[in-house]
């Protein structure tokens, strides 16, 4: 007989605890509509979502977490088993001088609280900072799951303590090895709570630390990844379940939510479903941008969201990514023509607003120019024309796109690349205005291959104008016969 096991792979929103908990208890209710499950599988911190960050720092938003976690238990139905992630508290850390809190999970069943189980190996570098929070576990985390078929003995690790694995890296990073210490326990299989960020890449990774480390200790893996964009970071899912071989048996979909059925018989994990990954780089890399903008407006509380339209490559990948992320209706392109304006920027960036269908608006800023330079005339006299002049544009259009979002409640998108902000060359207070900056992280050369793939993709017509991208005309190549 089999045992059901499910990944939830949901994207929370961060201090958002009732509605996490709710988002839970929907998926539970969801699959048990259609389908046998004996135990739920959760992201890392699904509770509350991750990065809490300085969250973790207010004691009424940790009891707060306690509180909703026994909710939670009392609600589910009391047959199935849901390993949550959550934080937990430390209760020796007053005497032992240790952080307050444990990153943890809880295995709920019964209407109850059952057994928790605490992140061992906690990560200080790149975006994490994790021992600013949280003690080290020092638990075993293992535990029978029991059904009316079968006993199955299961490891729990969160995240970090599946990455140091010597033999994948070459090298250690932590003194501990919690996969080598549960497999030692005899755990028939291992769970990973996880919440990873995406970086051009992370997917394939990840795919190969897991094979290598099932291979390594012949012990199946679960590993259930947070989706969704929070803040800066962007998480793509991708969770999946790898069975003794080594071999990826399930795998959820990649940057959006998935419920992912898993079946344990005959002593290891059986194929179920595989979703189909992004087929390439631009593919993968698009999808995470219009998952981060799409969550960012989302959970900030806006609904439209406002683009300086230049003509130019950045504007026009920006204003597609809010389109895909949003719809049409959402987005307002504004057109800012200056005297050095050329004609060609303004068709394009009306061409590029047709094609996606978006609104626009034309503020033609030369008499602000001119407004300007006559204000600062006497002070500037007798100095040369030079950077403080050629900012002046970039500021008005920056004070113009800013003044349009405060007065409609839309969220302004800045365009800049990362190539222009490492060499500083953008300006404050005018192109660097906006909430959110949607490509700051892509590369000038990355704009323009993605610019490319994204026309390759379209049905009819380039959604990016050809100047756009290439400062001159250029003729299709003709369709093949």
């Amino acid at each position: 007989m089999a045992v059901h096991l499910w990944i939830a792979q949901l994207n929370p929103t961060v201090g958002s605890l009732k509605a996490n908990a709710q988002a839970l208890l929907a998926a539970v209710q969801q699959i048990r509509r259609q389908h046998p499950l004996d135990l739920l599988i959760t992201s890392e911190l699904a509770l509350c979502g991750y990065p809490p960050k300085d969250l973790l720092l207010n004691r009424y938003f940790v009891e707060a977490m306690q509180v909703e976690l026994h909710h939670l238990a009392a609600a589910l139905p009391p047959q199935v088993a849901v390993l949550v992630g959550t934080v937990l508290p430390n209760p020796t850390a007053g005497v032992k001088g240790e952080k307050p809190l444990y990153n943890g999970a809880a295995l709920l069943q019964g209407g109850q609280v059952q057994q928790v189980f605490t992140k061992q190996l906690l990560p200080t570098y790149d975006v994490f900072d994790e021992c600013r929070y949280f003690a080290p576990g020092t638990t075993k985390n293992l535990f029978t799951l029991t059904t009316a078929s079968d006993q199955l003995r299961i490891g729990v690790t969160i995240c970090e303590d599946l990455w140091n694995n010597e033999e994948f890296w070459g090298q250690r990073h932590y003194q501990q090895n919690p996969v080598a210490e549960l497999v030692a326990e005899g755990a028939e299989l291992i769970v990973n709570l996880s919440a990873s960020p995406y970086c051009v890449g992370k997917p394939k990774l990840r795919q190969a630390l897991i094979t290598h480390t099932v291979q390594q200790y012949g012990c199946p893996l679960i590993y259930a990844n947070q989706v969704g964009g929070n803040d800066d970071l962007i998480f793509d899912g991708s969770s999946l379940a790898v069975n003794r071989q080594g071999q990826i048996v399930s795998q959820a979909k990649g940057f959006q939510e998935d419920l992912l059925a898993l079946r344990w018989e005959g002593g290891d994990l059986q194929p179920t479903a595989i979703a189909p990954a992004a087929s390439s780089e631009p593919e993968e890399i698009w999808q995470a941008l219009v998952l981060g903008v799409r969550d960012y407006v989302r959970k900030c509380g806006f609904q439209r969201v406002v683009i300086g339209l230049s003509g130019g490559i950045d504007s026009a990948l920006v204003a597609a990514i809010a389109t895909a992320a949003l719809g049409n209706q959402q987005v307002l392109g504004v057109l800012m023509p200056s005297p050095y304006s050329s004609d060609h920027s303004v068709i394009d960036a009306k061409d590029l607003a047709a094609n996606l269908g978006i609104a626009t608006q034309i503020l033609p800023i030369a008499p602000l120019m001119q407004a300007y330079q006559e204000v600062l005339a006497p002070l500037f006299a007798g100095t040369p024309s030079g950077v403080a002049e050629e900012n002046i544009q970039a500021r008005i259009r920056g004070t113009l796109l800013m003044a349009i979002a405060n007065k409609f409640g839309h969220l302004l998108i800045s365009t800049g690349n990362k190539s222009e902000l490492a060499v500083g060359y953008c300006t404050l207070y005018g192109d660097m205005n906006g909430g959110l900056a949607a490509i700051a992280d892509v590369p000038k050369t990355r704009v323009y291959e993605l610019c490319h793939w994204l026309n390759q993709q379209a049905a009819q017509g380039y959604p990016i104008p050809n100047l756009t991208i290439t400062g001159s005309v250029v003729i299709p190549p003709p369709h093949p016969h």
